[in-house]
């Protein structure tokens, strides 16, 4: 099954995208065959279909890059044809010629594979006058240009809901590893239930990365975007929580590991548990707020007051031996994070 499921992406893409597709694809056919009649405008079409992406940013590279490769590949298939003839064996040797500019170029992958391609295509479909490259190459442009212009005037995508679901996740995972691992400060532990805490607080880290994968999406969807002046603002809240919450996913984290590693059935009995575990509790509701204050999750669950729970630093009396360094590594994780959601150097 693994063939199949490569085939397969992990969701749809919107149906109005490919409505779009089909509309630029048939506009590209219908407008280039009018301006430049004699040929199936071939080329027209795949331009728009290609052009067609899911933000306008990778729409204008697409059209860039579809635009480039072609020129590119049909000078050399006409070059070659007129120095060598219409042979068959030439298509090969146009698209040998055609990989090799593109490598000596340092051009991209898809650059590459689209000067190949077209170098084939004008040998394959047609004969490789200058007239004939010179209206394939201005079926390209058309169709670059109706495919750009129809995800631009076509409710043009923005990415910003997207970034607000992970980041809202990663919020409200980040304040449920820390009333976790409060609960399990004041209560012995099971072997399993330590490990369990630590696997729960490694989740955090992909849904970091999500969250951060998603707002980079959603930059780049605004990018050339007309309806992107809206949506700025927010998308910039978003990332400034990001960048609050980035290092406190690393320290609770390292608190987890730290309480795994150092656990002792004594720790319950320290005097300074209780207060530490109820910091931690804190934390948790201030990143529920934070989350809340940046309007990612304008209601997030549990959270009770609109005013930062966190206190100054604790008056920690000294632990036991056994202890101590547990005890001063947690105090000591709580100050950056108190520091990271009070936005302090």
């Amino acid at each position: 099954m693994r063939p199949l499921a490569a085939l397969r992406a992990a969701r749809r893409a919107p149906l109005l995208q490919v409505a779009k597709s089909a509309a630029a694809t048939i506009a590209a056919w219908l407008i280039a065959g009018w301006l430049v009649p004699g040929h199936l405008p071939v080329f027209a079409a795949i331009a728009a279909l290609l052009v067609v992406q899911p933000s306008v940013n990778q729409s204008f590279a697409k059209a860039v890059e579809r635009s480039i490769g072609v020129i590119a590949g049909v000078v050399i298939a006409v070059l070659l044809s007129l120095a060598l003839g219409g042979l068959s064996w030439v298509v090969l040797l146009a698209v040998v010629v055609a990989m090799v500019v593109a490598w000596s170029f340092k051009a991209t992958p898809g650059t590459a594979n689209q000067v190949a391609i077209s170098a084939m295509l004008v040998l394959a479909l047609g004969s490789a006058s200058p007239d004939y490259a010179v209206d394939r190459i201005l079926e390209t442009l058309i169709g670059a240009a109706i495919g750009f212009v129809v995800n631009v005037v076509v409710v043009p995508p923005v990415l910003v809901d997207p970034a607000r679901r992970d980041l809202a996740l990663l919020g409200g995972e980040l304040a449920a590893t820390l009333d976790r691992l409060g609960d399990a400060l004041t209560e012995p532990q099971s072997p399993a239930r330590l490990q369990e805490l630590m696997l729960e607080a490694r989740l955090l880290r992909p849904m970091k990365d999500a969250a951060d994968a998603s707002l980079g999406a959603g930059e780049e969807s605004l990018t050339l975007n007309p309806r992107g002046s809206r949506h700025r603002t927010e998308l910039a809240a978003m990332s400034a929580l990001l960048e609050r919450l980035g290092p406190i996913v690393t320290q609770v984290i390292g608190m987890t590991r730290a309480y795994v590693d150092q656990y002792d059935d004594t720790l319950p009995d320290e005097p300074s548990v209780p207060a530490i575990a109820e910091q931690l509790h804190r934390a948790g509701h201030d990143v529920r707020l934070a989350v809340q204050l940046a309007e990612v999750d304008p209601e997030p669950e549990t959270l009770t007051s609109a005013i930062p729970a966190l206190t100054s630093a604790l008056d920690i009396r000294p632990p036991s031996s056994r202890n101590w360094v547990l005890i001063g590594s947690l105090t000591e994780d709580l100050r950056r994070i108190r520091a990271g959601l009070r936005d302090e150097d």
